[in-house]
């Protein structure tokens, strides 16, 4: 009998140890890792950064220049379920990839206009004084983009070498996971 209680206490234990880690990493804090090198020369390829969820967890919208992890399916409408799937500890015993989690720098905010000109980045008629960027920036053209409400414009910043908001569109703002800590 004695045995049983002893099973008992360390299976409470454990299970409470389980629901905070993950009551943690959906809601409060998370780290993850860099996968490419689209944020070279800010971050490295398989690079761990920390990233605090109190962002997405209270809605607060990024600011500029925010590090933040996005979630890049921007047409999936994000439920509670992909907060859960998220979560480091529980993608362990589940089949979930997160190559769908990136992490990219906002450049526009809503309302914001966004325009690349002769290979240069401007937002609201301002050029961006941008010293973290890997290299000088090959646009391809001129493109114009008015970032809509509840949404977000990330870019990487290894620009020639980056999937970001450029090719996928606007981030919803529930779609920032959250911000990049250190």
């Amino acid at each position: 009998m004695n045995f049983l209680k002893q099973l008992w206490s360390w299976f409470g234990s454990i299970a409470i140890s389980f629901i905070l880690v993950v009551f943690l990493g959906v809601f409060v804090f998370q780290s993850t890792k860099v996968m490419g090198h689209s944020m070279d020369p800010t971050l490295h390829d398989s690079q761990r950064v920390y990233v605090s969820k109190l962002s997405h967890t209270f809605n607060y919208e990024p600011n500029y220049g925010d590090i933040v992890i996005i979630d890049s399916r921007v047409d999936l409408k994000r439920t509670f379920k992909n907060d859960l799937l998220d979560s480091p500890l529980l993608s362990l015993f589940t089949k979930g990839d997160d190559k769908h989690v990136w992490i990219k720098r906002v450049i526009g905010k809503p309302g914001d206009h966004l325009e690349m000109k002769d290979d240069k980045l401007y937002r609201n008629g301002q050029l961006l004084d941008e010293p973290y960027l890997n290299e000088a920036m090959r646009a391809n053209g001129n493109k114009q983009w008015t970032v809509p409400e509840d949404h977000v414009f990330v870019m990487g910043d290894n620009r020639n070498n980056s999937m970001d908001s450029r090719v996928i569109g606007y981030v919803p703002l529930d779609h920032v996971l959250g911000k990049k800590l250190f």
